[in-house]
């Protein structure tokens, strides 16, 4: 029987050999529910407790990885989405997820495998098989009907359009493929907005006065578009013209074609459009599927997408899905997950000012910027945004991201080095936000050696942590605010020097807060990570007097895992990072401590602590849960399952003892 809805999310929360009190969870799901996951691997049993199997979490995988409208995939092409070599690791998560009836075995060479959707499922209740009607008693029972899963949320447009877009990659790699599809919905959408300026303009000259035959002039003139922000899109390119190609076995070379002219036409995007579709390993029948996939899309005010933000938000979501399907090691490493850009730019607040990130990836935190700047009804003109990109194709993504949004950013005229091609070398920035790579090893050049930027020490050759941290205070205004990310072990390093920069750093009182985050958070990575915020000025820039203090968060414990690879956090989440930050730095905030989450810490504690930072270090223990359970029952739970425990550790050391016996 498929495992209900409700039962599989709360599965899916467990860790691998986190154990689990059973009763409770009998008590949520059923006994017959329980004991049929442990039957089938999802669980092992120790004593009264339970825990999550590891082919349990590989059966997770398997199941994301298959498309969710029931369609088929091959067992070779799964395997390859998963990253498996092993076949054995394979096939035990896919028969997990067979003996729970969740997926069906497909044909075709070499197999394939679907999920079961609820057609699969539903059983009409008033139709049961009957059995034959002279059927003994020892005649088998027919099988109960399957209980069809909770109607699933209809999918949001971007949903839909990856599902569709993803179906028709192909052989094609997730990190060449992303180039493909996101040049074409940036097509797409400045030639939806073309159009859609040319029949406003249209309707206005015609509401004037003009005559019909002097009307098509000034649909021609450029200023009327440029004036709007429009992109300048000639005939020959337009969307409706490439998509009546889309058949043909050009496409290819037609798109590169189509791309270099927006190009000229547009100096303002030059160099920045892809331009590879006319390659020889690009299936140019699934490329033509896909132009008349997004072609399927609007992108204007008009379309019931509701805005014509649309298009930035598929260009997001899609960033994130091209980020979760890359392997390796660099995988997803040009975009920051939604909820960890959000919880700094809450945590900032960058309403007004000079905007900076120098390891800026596809754009995601100035996106998220100018979105806070109008939740909060705010002008984006009043913010204005420099970045830089070492990356060449993800500085690209990064300008294309930008102009969709309709955000003017300085991101220099190519890619560069930020340490060693510092392309805003005089910018100090009111607000600084960023995710750089961690713990780079190659970053050092011999030029880098008397750096006006290593004010707090030299960083070590080998690690660039505090070489990032360096340059985001070099390039702060004199009451700027900077928000990043670092990996954990910058809290508490001591090697090649940097203890003694953090030290400096703290005892200049630059050091505001630090968030120690989940773990999971990050496509690339999954380990834990901070935020850190560095501020000028602390004795007041704004807000109240705090130097002398650091705040400390401890947020590991929130956040919900989405996937099997990825933890979230949720706007309540964010909100009550920011809410806590906001409480102690600003003016009759109304800050108290909270055990076990957050604490303000003075310089003289920090350095009795060594100028370690780590927030568990700081917060303590939150308060403890009142257990009304009383002693006496406790200690005989507790002395029934471990004698659970000595009787199952006899039992595996007889079991290993016979397994040991054979090899001899």
């Amino acid at each position: 029987m498929p495992i209900p809805d409700d039962v599989w999310n709360e599965l899916i929360e467990m860790q691998p050999g986190e154990l689990k009190n059973r009763a409770p969870l009998a008590s949520r799901w059923g006994e017959e529910q329980l004991d049929e996951l442990v039957e089938a691997g999802h669980l092992d049993v120790e004593g009264g407790r339970v825990s999550r199997t590891k082919v349990s979490v590989d059966a997770e995988a398997l199941w994301e990885a298959l498309p969710d409208d029931g369609s088929t995939m091959g067992n070779q092409r799964a395997r390859t989405e998963l990253g498996w070599k092993s076949e054995k690791r394979y096939d035990a998560a896919k028969a997990l997820l067979l003996a729970t009836d969740e997926i069906a075995v497909g044909r075709g060479r070499g197999g394939s495998l679907r999920r079961k959707i609820d057609a699969d499922e539903a059983v009409a209740p008033s139709q049961p098989k009957a059995a034959p009607a002279e059927a003994g008693p020892s005649a088998a029972k027919p099988k109960p009907a399957a209980k069809a899963k909770p109607a699933k949320p209809t999918k949001s447009l971007e949903q839909r359009l990856w599902d569709a877009a993803d179906a028709l990659r192909g052989n094609q790699e997730p990190s060449e493929y992303k180039h493909v599809v996101l040049g074409l919905v940036f097509l797409k959408y400045i030639s939806d907005r073309f159009e859609a300026r040319r029949r406003e303009l249209e309707a206005e000259l015609v509401a004037d006065g003009m005559p019909e035959n002097r009307i098509s002039d000034f649909l021609e003139v450029r200023d009327e578009y440029k004036s709007k922000n429009v992109f300048w899109v000639p005939e020959e390119v337009r969307w409706k013209a490439i998509q009546d190609r889309a058949k043909l076995p050009t496409i290819g070379t037609d798109i590169d074609a189509a791309m270099d002219l927006i190009e000229k036409e547009n100096p303002v995007i030059r160099g920045v459009l892809p331009r590879n579709y006319g390659r020889e390993g690009l299936d140019k029948g699934r490329l033509g599927q896909l132009v008349d996939l997004i072609g399927s899309i609007g992108f204007t005010e008009t379309d019931d997408h509701g805005s014509d933000d649309v298009l930035g938000r598929v260009y997001e979501y899609f960033l994130g899905q091209f980020a979760g399907k890359e392997t390796g090691k660099d995988a997803g490493a040009f975009y920051t997950p939604r909820s960890v850009v959000k919880t700094l730019v809450e945590m900032l607040e960058p309403f007004e000012g000079r905007v900076y990130d120098p390891a800026c990836g596809s754009g995601g935190m100035f996106v998220q910027s100018a979105e806070f700047v109008k939740a909060h009804g705010g002008s984006t003109d009043k913010i204005s945004v420099y970045g830089q990109e070492y990356t060449d194709a993800t500085w690209r993504l990064a300008k294309m991201n930008l102009a969709l949004r309709g955000i003017e950013a300085d991101l220099g005229e190519r890619s560069a080095d930020t340490f060693t091609a510092d392309l805003h070398p005089d910018l100090r920035a009111d607000f600084i936000l960023a995710n750089p790579p961690f713990n780079v090893s190659n970053w050092w050049d011999a030029k880098l050696a008397d750096d006006p930027r290593w004010k707090y020490g030299t960083p070590p050759a080998g690690n660039a942590n505090f070489a990032w941290v360096q340059h985001f205070v070099h390039h702060l205004s004199p009451k700027g605010t900077a928000g990043f990310v670092l990996a954990n072990g910058s809290l508490s390093s001591k090697s090649g020097g940097e203890g003694e920069i953090r030290r400096r750093l703290v005892e200049a009182d630059l050091v505001d807060c630090i968030v120690a985050m989940p773990e999971r958070l990050f496509f690339n990575t999954g380990i834990p990570v901070s935020l850190w915020f560095v501020s000028k000025e602390r004795h007041g820039n704004g807000h109240r007097d705090r130097h002398g203090e650091v705040l400390f968060i401890d947020a590991r414990k929130l956040g919900r895992m989405e996937t099997r690879r990825l933890r979230v956090l949720d706007d309540g989440d964010v909100a009550r990072i920011a809410d806590t930050y906001h409480a102690w730095r600003n003016h009759d905030g109304g800050y108290t401590d909270v055990p076990g989450f957050a604490r303000a810490a003075s310089l003289d504690e920090i350095r009795a602590h060594d100028f370690v930072l780590t927030p568990g270090r700081y917060v303590g223990a939150e308060d403890a849960v009142a257990d009304d359970e009383p002693i006496a029952d406790k200690i005989e739970r507790l002395t029934k399952e471990l004698y659970a425990e000595f009787d199952r550790g006899r039992g595996l050391e007889a079991e290993i003892r016979s397994r040991l016996a054979v090899l001899e």
